[in-house]
């Protein structure tokens, strides 16, 4: 009997209907499938790492059929031939199932035949010699689905929903999802496109690309699986000491005085500071990547003190450079920025026209690493802060831009990855062995480029509150295990208002129990900024320290903020296990408790860790909120001290100054009566 199939080092391929089909063990329980058009498929690996040098597997060729096992995993290859009477010649077609080895189905192409004629993999060329691609799988019964990064929808399952597979400011794209069923797939494809979870498919889709390529693993649990997930793409860094405690930041401090004597009144009043943050427009000319002398006259002095007072300076970087940069005609003349395909070059107009560098070049990220080294980095700081990683173009037209890796519609999501990347490279080349930098965005792989994502700029509503929990559940499920948000949001806080300040509280609340807790925003109303001369700068927000928003504010935002610091070696413990494990540091309550479940549909509380259970006030005015508590555990109130079975319901009272926080299996004892 001739095969259909033939082996390929430990893996199998297929040829057939102008297509090379090849599957191969990517992992201890994962294979990787990829395939393309009329050639063999391509070593593109955009997030994963190298195929491991120690991969087992073992392969069965059965005529129009093979098996592939990879652990726990066992992969399906069907071949059949039809003489199609519409065409007048025989065609042949591969389907693709995937099951556990006990025989538990996972997933499974949606091929239907005759009359339909539906293709799976449907991989259609268009001009230039790309190819849009559409990816079917059949949609499993009572499937909950997790992950997929960030959007600010509030949703939390995410079986019925359709994702925009694209950057936007506040929305982060990272194609990894974990099922309830069993399995974690990964879109490994950084370009443009949609997903739809829907009931009756899961379909994936890239405007433009080279070749389908994705990654799937088999798993007995969530944390599992994450841990496969990380081994397959790398495991975020070591949170650095400086990460574990407050982050003080605005919009934005504007001169080397006003930022110091922050840092000098949080010593003064003994609340702790790791970090503080000087924000953008502390440069002359955006692109310039360097301090303003008038406004910043000794970043060596400024940086000195804030070091003997055990505090870090991170500041701002922008990937946009003005046409008045000193570093735009160097830029351009080596194609090292982005290019528009149309119209005029301008990517974005803020402040100015400018252009976005070009992340995906490597000379492009040496260029900006470089500067930064030279104008920050001689003075001692470390910490970057990344913006605009998406990027965020005046108009999201994703066709309109091109890279030196290809047009962003075929590879534009790849752009954060590789900005992370830029600094952490830098960084460790640099001889610095502690790296957490913060972007807005990520996608596949960011992880292990000491990446922390904030949210973006939200707005100062308790809808942006609620919907910051689900978001961060869903940033650690996609394997991007280092998230923030802006304490009390981004947009609109005035700092007079009691209806901000009680959202202010409970954002503070939350944030004390998010993976790194950061204060910023652009608050109102505004401060006037000009030069000596009289000339025009950038306007800063109002006041965003603890003590700017009267004195019964601070007193509880001074108690969570000294209730972060008691948590510093819990936090420590539970990022070691990001580094070393896998783990989400923000965990949807299904990661630790996936046979009970409810905990799949809970979207308004998390865990922290895996034996802090969160349950933030997300109404205003609310003084009590329905709390449940995970089947196959005990949990004390940590306010109260009072003990309560898992698997129910109770009602937590929540005056301002509480937010409802339990303790697994009698664990962290030392936190009871402090909340």
């Amino acid at each position: 009997m001739q095969q259909a199939f033939e082996k390929d080092g430990l893996g199998l391929r297929w040829r057939g209907d102008g297509t090379t089909l090849s599957v191969q063990p990517w992992g201890k329980d994962a294979v990787r499938v990829r395939s393309r058009l009329m050639a063999d498929v391509i070593e593109s690996n955009w997030a994963l790492l190298d195929q491991p040098e120690d991969q087992e597997s073992s392969v069965e060729l059965k005529g129009d059929e093979a098996v592939l096992e990879v652990g726990s995993l066992r992969v399906i290859l069907r071949q059949t031939a039809m003489c199609d009477g519409k065409v007048g010649y025989e065609t042949f077609h591969c389907s693709i199932s995937f099951e556990k080895t006990d025989g538990t189905p996972l997933l499974r192409e949606r091929d239907r035949g005759g009359s339909l004629d539906l293709k799976a993999r449907d991989l259609r060329p268009v001009l230039g010699g790309d190819i849009s691609l559409t990816m079917s799988f059949e949609s499993p019964e009572e499937e909950h689905l997790w992950g997929m990064g960030q959007y600010q929808e509030g949703i939390g399952d995410l079986k019925g929903s359709t994702l925009e597979l694209a950057h936007r400011n506040s929305q982060a794209s990272v194609p990894f999802v974990i099922s309830s069923k069993g399995y974690g797939f990964l879109w490994h494809n950084p370009a443009i496109g949609q997903v739809s979870f829907s009931s009756n498919v899961t379909q994936w889709s890239a405007e433009r690309c080279d070749q389908l390529d994705y990654w799937i693993t088999a798993g007995d649990s969530p944390r599992e699986i994450s841990k496969a997930y990380a081994a397959a793409t790398g495991f975020a860094p070591m949170m650095p000491e400086h990460g574990l405690g407050f982050w003080q930041c605005k919009l934005r401090y504007w001169n080397q005085e006003q930022l110091l004597e922050v840092a000098r009144e949080h010593k003064r009043r003994g609340l702790p500071l790791d970090v503080i943050v000087i924000d953008f427009f502390h440069w002359p000319h955006m692109g310039d990547y360097r301090f303003e002398e008038e406004f910043w006259p000794d970043p060596q002095a400024m940086v000195d003190e804030l070091h003997s007072m055990g505090v870090e300076l991170m500041v701002s970087v922008w990937t946009q450079v003005a046409h008045a940069s000193e570093n735009w005609d160097e830029l351009k003349k080596n194609n090292l920025l982005a290019r528009a395909e149309r119209g005029l070059d301008v990517h974005m107009a803020f402040q100015g026209p400018s252009a976005f560098i070009d992340m995906t070049n490597p000379e492009a990220r040496k260029f900006i690493w470089e500067k930064c080294k030279e104008n920050y980095g001689k003075y001692g700081i470390k910490i970057f802060w990344l913006d605009e990683a998406e990027p965020e173009y005046g108009a999201y037209d994703f066709d309109n831009y091109r890279y030196n890796a290809g047009p962003n519609v075929k590879v534009g999501n790849i752009y954060p990855q590789n900005y992370a990347k830029a600094f952490y490279d830098g960084l460790v080349e640099s001889g610095t062995d502690d790296v957490v930098n913060l972007l807005r965005c990520a996608w596949a792989g960011s992880q292990r480029y000491g990446a922390l994502v904030w949210s973006g700029d939200i707005s100062s509503t308790w809808k942006d509150l609620r919907c910051q929990v689900a978001a961060g559940i869903h940033m650690g499920a996609a394997g991007i295990p280092w998230w923030t948000t802006d304490i009390g949001g981004f947009h609109d806080g005035v700092i007079t208002d009691p209806k901000f300040k009680e959202l202010l509280i409970r954002w503070f609340q939350f944030g004390a129990f998010c993976p790194v807790m950061r204060l910023h925003g652009d608050r109102r109303p505004v401060e006037e900024v000009s030069s000596k001369d009289g000339s025009y700068r950038l306007p800063s927000g109002a006041e965003n320290e603890l003590w700017s928003f009267g004195d019964d504010v601070y007193a509880v935002l001074e108690k969570y903020i000294h209730l972060r610091e008691k948590l510093r070696d819990y936090m420590r413990d539970v990022m070691l296990e990001a580094h070393e494990e896998g783990q989400p540091v923000m965990r949807g309550l299904f990661q630790e408790f996936p046979l009970d479940e409810k905990c799949w549909s809970i979207s308004d509380q998390y865990l922290l860790g895996g034996d802090i259970l969160v349950a933030p006030v997300l109404e205003a005015a609310a003084t009590s909120r329905s709390v449940y508590l995970p089947a196959g555990a005990s949990w004390t109130d940590a306010s109260t001290g009072d003990k309560h079975e898992g698997g129910q319901s109770i009602d937590v009272e929540c005056p301002l100054d509480k937010i409802p926080v339990f303790l697994r299996d009698d664990t962290h004892s030392e936190l009871v009566g402090m909340i």
